[in-house]
């Protein structure tokens, strides 16, 4: 089972034709017969190879457009049959069955359909029947054969071949078929999550997920833990899909960092200039201005210390002048839609620092499912899309906000919803000035985002505290008046929040007695 074997027959079907004639002809130059299909046939033969169609080994025409062609036992038991079995070798030859001893086969394009938004008929002739089968038969016989489903493996296929006299070893096959049938999980995955969407069942009995490694990383969150990085095949602009203009690798809490950073930025779409500074996921500065720079420069004032060595998020294209204010300090990552070649070069002086580009902001409102990993299972739930505007707002204290106030109550309400819980964040004029995250009291976080204000104005000089006049959002109702009055002591003149509270009523109270504007949302925002 564990010897090397040689290789004199090939089974090559495949949808992506990248690389497969020059592949094909290194086969047929070591002395490999080539066996193929269809539109794989067709291309071997233009480019003046000889090939055996799977119709002449089958005795039966490809049929049903195509959908029966490779579903046969000449073919199967070429692929399944083990070789050192006395009643296997004997079927074989009673019944002409010829080992196959290389299945090379990619899939019809699924994936690649269902992004480009197919009807759903289309999706489903884009399902591959015969591919999976032959991979999994080939895989599970991986004693005798070697699979290959991925392009990038073509060239480990010559250079095994060289190195062993034309055969394939036992470890080989072995990797090629734990290769094997991840693509085919893969491509199950794919199938039934998009199926599940197409019919609108929210809860199916199974849940499949699957990715393709993009990335080994140095370990994880801590220098123990192993780690690497997946993508899951979507198109959405982000960390996994920007070019990286330079710096060395992402890390792990590089990629988790800037997700939340360019996530919470796209909140604001491309109407104004807007920038995200994160740390520990968290934000520690966010702001819209004129430009980019100013914007910056009022994200960064928000917390200065927290910002160095931080990730930072910018919704249009880095410029020059705000490339030049970032380079004062040490800044770990910078991601935007784009870059002008000014901003690149300022950077380019910067080693340590990569620059991100995407191409476009992600959408915050689209529909998209998460999940976590817990003890002996996984918890599924679509992604945070929630979005308010001004008309979705209920007063419910006796004085109403001023313009001012709504426009900042809404900005704040959105960089809430990217806070850990429990959340609270100061705003005045469209930019953070305090931010408490994660605490397990609400009071709490009121507090830590005030004093975080207070170490804003003593590091920027100001007269005092910029809590004075700012509005507070607050990620969940406020469960007693405490965090309400703490807000209004540190200056808050509005508040917004989901309300739902029993004590809602007491709060109100608390707010109509000092003078606060408040509003409800009806939507929580709780991050953990």
């Amino acid at each position: 089972m564990t010897r090397n074997v040689p290789l004199t027959r090939a089974l090559i079907s495949v949808s992506d034709k990248t690389g497969l004639i020059d592949f094909a002809r290194a086969l047929a130059s070591r002395g490999v017969e080539l066996v193929s299909t269809g539109g794989t046939a067709k291309a071997l033969r233009e480019a003046g190879l000889s090939v055996r169609d799977v119709a002449e080994v089958t005795g039966f025409p490809e049929m049903m457009d195509g959908r029966v062609k490779t579903l046969h036992p000449l073919v199967h038991g070429g692929l399944l049959a083990l070789r050192d079995n006395e009643e296997h070798v004997a079927a074989m030859v009673a019944h002409g069955i010829e080992a196959i001893d290389l299945l090379v086969v990619n899939l019809y394009p699924f994936e690649a359909t269902v992004a480009k938004g197919a009807a759903y008929d289309d999706c489903i002739e884009n399902i591959d029947i015969g591919g999976p089968a032959m991979i999994r038969a080939a895989s599970k016989n991986h004693a005798f054969v070697a699979t290959v489903v991925d392009t990038q493996d073509y060239a480990a296929v010559l250079e095994e071949l060289d190195a062993n006299d034309g055969a394939t070893t036992y470890p080989f096959r072995q990797r090629l078929a734990q290769i094997a049938y991840a693509r085919t999980a893969a491509y199950d995955a794919a199938v039934s999550t998009w199926m599940a969407a197409a019919i609108g069942e929210e809860t199916p009995r199974r849940r499949a997920f699957a990715g393709e490694l993009a990335q080994s990383l140095r370990y994880g969150e801590n220098p123990h833990q192993a780690a690497a990085f997946y993508l899951d095949g979507s198109n959405r602009p982000g960390v996994a899909t920007a070019k990286q203009w330079q710096g060395k690798e992402l890390s792990y809490n590089n990629i988790n960092d800037t997700d939340a950073a360019f996530e919470l930025v796209a909140e604001f779409g491309t109407a104004k200039p807007a920038v995200a500074i994160i740390k520990h996921a968290n934000p520690c500065g966010v702001a819209t201005g004129a430009t980019l720079a100013e914007a910056y420069a009022r994200a960064f004032d928000c917390d200065r210390t927290s910002a160095f060595g931080g990730i930072i998020a910018l919704n249009g294209t880095l410029d020059g002048a705000t490339a030049e204010e970032i380079s004062r300090i040490f800044t770990e990552v910078v991601i935007a839609p784009d870059a002008t070649d000014e901003a690149k070069a300022i950077f380019a002086a910067k080693k340590n620092l990569r620059l991100l580009t995407t191409g476009a902001l992600p959408d915050p409102k689209a529909a998209i499912t998460t999940f976590r990993q817990v003890a002996g299972g996984f918890l599924v739930q679509g992604k945070d899309n929630g979005a308010i505007t001004e008309a979705d707002l209920k007063v419910v204290t006796k004085r109403e906000p001023s313009a001012q106030e709504l426009k900042d109550l809404l900005f704040a309400w959105k960089v809430a919803k990217h806070v850990k819980s429990n959340a609270i964040i100061y705003v005045k004029d469209g930019a953070t000035v305090g931010v408490g995250a994660g605490q397990m009291s609400r009071v709490d976080s009121t507090r830590i985002a005030a004093r975080k204000a207070v170490d804003m104005m003593e590091a920027c000089g100001l007269s005092e505290t910029p809590t004075k006049g700012s509005v507070v959002a607050s990620d969940a109702f406020f469960p007693f008046a405490d965090g309400l009055i703490t807000a209004a002591e540190a200056g808050a003149t509005a508040i917004i929040q989901p309300g739902g509270s029993m004590r809602d009523q007491e709060v109100i109270d608390a707010a109509n007695e000092r003078g606060l504007a408040m509003v409800f949302t009806g939507m929580r925002h709780f991050r953990h």
